[in-house]
């Protein structure tokens, strides 16, 4: 009920500002204890328990600075980042876009960010409760970015419940071309070699704008390299039809618009991984409807980001109550049961 009233308020202010007093006023709020998650919520994958499968997407809280504030809003999980080695500045501004009419957000941020020492201060001077993943990226001006995943596996291994190795970003020009089959397992080898014995779960994030032979290499080379699960997917860089007076803008495209696009990636890569893979789905996820119909298409996890921007800071919780409702009218006895 507030931020339904302040909403107008915010959507006056320009979005990339808006976050940021979001951000600082998530960083005031005193710390409290989060509500315990009902059981039948709770799935295990890659030897991690999530209280429950609804996580905050990478994007959110890019430098670390509020995941414990977003695990008390009913989070199961939070994917801090992209954090790359070095700081970097990002795209431009103006670089993220409202969609209201549309309920999605265009973004060409560029992965800005402080770098890795400062999201690694942060994450070890945290107490380590609830699972905080760290999405990994590589520097713009890159001399090497292969050489900059490893860098950023060694360097967030001990402080990360699992690691996202973020190649499907359509900001920083030329990155989806590690999703190419040679390059990819390039980049999967390096990645395994500098992966800690004992380390955490490592998980590759893909795009949502692949051919049906990408999505194949994608699996083949995920599997043989020992890739613990896939986050499908990314923003896109198609454009369905749109109404919103910023739908023109370049950049990747998020909430609503891309739930259809999302959906259908998501079915593609369980086809294609036989359940041999453990998915994580993104994209569009609004509502208790989303986040189940992911799960039903094969998804053990769900990742919402944008969707915070229209529906507040209740909406994981109002999600997980609707889980709950479904899985008790299909004769569910846990979430992992209704998986696939």
């Amino acid at each position: 009920m507030i931020f339904a009233a302040i909403r107008p308020l915010l959507f006056r202010i320009d979005p990339e500002r808006a976050h940021r007093l979001t951000i600082r006023a998530l960083r005031l709020l005193p710390p409290t204890v989060a509500d315990p998650c009902d059981p039948r919520l709770a799935i295990t994958i890659a030897g991690l328990t999530f209280p429950n499968p609804v996580g905050l997407a990478a994007g959110f809280d890019k430098d670390a600075d509020v995941p414990d504030a977003m695990l008390r809003l009913g989070f199961g999980s939070v994917e801090i980042g992209t954090i790359t080695p070095l700081p970097q500045v990002g795209n431009p501004k103006p670089r993220l876009f409202r969609l209201a009419q549309d309920g999605g957000v265009i973004n060409r941020m560029g992965f800005n960010n402080k770098g890795q020492p400062t999201a690694h201060a942060r994450l070890s001077a945290r107490r380590r409760t609830g699972i905080v993943g760290v999405n990994i990226g590589a520097n713009k001006d890159a001399a090497n970015r292969i050489a900059d995943y490893a860098t950023g596996v060694r360097a967030m291994t001990d402080v990360g419940d699992y690691l996202a190795i973020n190649i499907s970003s359509p900001n920083t020009p030329g990155l989806r071309a590690l999703q190419d089959a040679g390059a990819l397992r390039e980049l999967l080898a390096a990645v395994r070699d500098a992966r800690a014995s004992g380390g955490p779960p490592v998980f590759l994030k893909v795009a949502p704008d692949l051919e049906p032979a990408d999505i194949a290499d994608i699996v083949r080379a995920a599997i043989d390299h020992g890739i613990d699960a896939l986050i499908v997917a990314n923003t896109t860089l198609s454009r369905p039809p749109l109404t919103s007076r910023y739908a023109v803008e370049s950049g990747g495209l998020s909430g609503a618009p891309l739930r259809s696009l999302a959906l259908d990636r998501l079915r593609d890569f369980r086809g294609n991984t036989g359940g041999q893979l453990t998915l994580i789905a993104a994209g569009g996820i609004a509502s208790a409807d989303d986040a189940y119909a992911r799960i039903r298409a094969g998804a053990s996890l769900v990742q919402l980001y944008s969707a915070l921007v229209y529906e507040g800071p209740g909406l994981a919780k109002r999600i997980t109550r609707g889980l709950l409702a479904r899985l008790e009218a299909d004769g569910f006895g846990t979430v992992a049961e209704a998986v696939g």
